[in-house]
């Protein structure tokens, strides 16, 4: 079974897990493009920590999704890695109406 099948099926048997995994989908995108940039920079986690004024376990931690980033912080990496960082409020897809009958 594809890796997208499976998802597709479990998320459909446990709708909460489909929920939480919604809730990270950000996070791993966010760390996703950072670690993505740095390396086509060909920067290392030092070298970044370095230009941003903090320490390489901070990258990791960042990189590896053990930090919840300040928006400062993320602005000083996209700054670095010569990108503008933007965030939008999108709307969510409408329920179907009748989902919201009760």
């Amino acid at each position: 079974m594809e890796w997208e099948e499976f998802k597709k099926k479990r998320f459909k048997e446990n709708p909460k897990l489909k929920e939480e995994y919604d809730k990270l989908e950000l996070e791993y995108k966010i760390k996703s493009q950072i670690i993505d940039l740095r390396q086509k920079k060909k920067l290392t986690q030092k070298q970044l920590a370095e230009l941003m004024g903090t320490r390489q376990p901070s990258v990791a931690r960042l990189e590896s999704g053990e930090y919840n980033p300040s928006l400062e912080f993320l602005r000083k990496v996209a700054d670095i890695l010569d990108t503008k960082l933007d965030i939008r409020f999108i709307p969510k897809a409408r329920r179907s109406k009748k989902l919201l009958k009760v």
